[in-house]
């Protein structure tokens, strides 16, 4: 008779071993607003691990906005938007975010991850091909897998490799990348991924979470900074919950891609329509992002002068030009130890550990917003060369 696995012991002996290995996860609690400063477990901190680069999931116009739809549209959406949830407020949303991306249409998504999933798996399936740089964000390589399509990984920014790699594809070809990669900090070569997608007749996506609204002259994010078009980049994707503040995702593309996208993607058609009134708020943040240019460029700003002082004080920061700015730490141990000590100084720093990163490389992922002051980074730097 076979011996009978019992599940529950499975799962305590693989999080002991998580444990062994300084990879457990736990969860700190937020006892106050987002905001540069947060109170945790009863503790007050500097905030540097937030994705609020523009400093809006707390700002008054965006909160009104909220409380303005709460009162009219209540709550919940109801419903799914193909069912009886697409309300006024997403539909106003979605025309105002074609218009910044410069983009006949856009459709919105409850979460970033669920946009992925439901490009790709809308793009490419049996037959196809999908090819996705090896840094990629974990929803990008979730939506690849669950394509069906033939599915490659090519090295981190190689371009050279990924065109060998298309030379040899069939089907439908997808390439997939982040614009600013969320653990490293670094930018996606998307000039020269774009002129490569083009001289192998294949569809480029971008994942601009990190770049939309914190990036560019006009804060349009890495197509923005790169001066690339739509017929450069058919498809892109972006999130709320960085840059705008607040919740949710969308992509954004021709007539035809979002026609698609409202027909085929599971993850659209398959579960509830965002809130209302986090459509109303996201709408708010978004008109602060295309007038008040000064927020991304105080995060440049805070990015440089944090950059200058690590490299003064030897830091084995990492290449950079984003408000990601990693501390290379390469132990996990080491990383969660440096976190902790971080804390008990004033200080929320994640320690971003493997399967997040590959294997020795885990780190002090450090991120600005618009309304940290310079003396607070001096502050952060003495105590990492305190402790590191």
């Amino acid at each position: 008779m076979p011996l009978m696995i019992n599940i529950a012991v499975t799962l305590q002996n693989q999080l002991k071993n998580l444990s062994i290995q300084n990879l457990y996860r736990q969860r700190r609690i937020i006892e106050s607003p987002q905001g540069v400063k947060v109170c945790v477990n009863g503790k007050q901190v500097v905030n540097f691990c937030s994705n609020d680069y523009l400093g809006l999931a707390n700002h008054p116009d965006v909160v009104l906005a909220f409380k303005k739809a709460v009162d009219y549209y209540g709550i919940g959406s109801g419903s799914a938007h193909l069912i009886c949830g697409h309300s006024t407020a997403h539909h106003a949303l979605e025309e105002e975010l074609a218009d910044f991306t410069g983009r006949p249409r856009a459709l919105l998504f409850s979460t970033g991850y669920m946009a992925n999933l439901g490009v790709i798996t809308t793009l490419v399936g049996h037959g196809d091909s999908v090819f996705e740089d090896r840094l990629n964000h974990a929803s990008l390589l979730d939506g690849g897998l669950s394509s069906g399509a033939l599915f490659k990984r090519y090295r981190h920014k190689d371009v050279a490799q990924l065109a060998q790699l298309l030379q040899q594809a069939k089907g439908n070809k997808l390439i997939v990348t982040d614009g600013v990669f969320s653990m490293d900090g670094d930018f996606a070569p998307l000039t020269e991924l774009a002129q490569t997608a083009k001289e192998n007749n294949s569809w480029l996506m971008v994942d601009d979470a990190h770049g939309l609204g914190v990036i560019g002259k006009q804060g349009g994010g890495l197509l923005d900074y790169y001066g690339l078009s739509a017929d450069d980049v058919p498809v892109l994707m972006g999130t709320f919950g960085k840059g705008f503040g607040t919740f949710g995702a969308f992509v954004a593309g021709s007539e035809t891609l979002i026609e698609s996208l409202i027909q085929k993607a599971r993850t659209y058609i398959y579960t509830t329509a965002l809130p209302p009134a986090v459509a109303e708020a996201t709408r708010a943040s978004l008109s602060i992002i295309r007038s008040e240019h000064w927020r991304k460029d105080r995060v440049h700003s805070l990015t440089n002068y944090f950059k200058v002082g690590a490299k003064l004080l030897d830091l084995p920061i990492m290449p950079s030009c984003s408000a990601i700015q990693p501390i290379m730490i390469g132990e996990s141990h080491r990383a969660t130890t440096l976190s902790n000590t971080l804390f008990e100084q004033g200080f929320l720093v994640s320690a971003i550990r493997p399967p997040t990163v590959p294997k020795g490389t885990a780190r002090l992922r450090i991120t600005f917003s618009a309304l940290h002051e310079e003396w607070q980074i001096d502050h952060l730097l003495a105590a990492i060369k305190k402790f590191l």
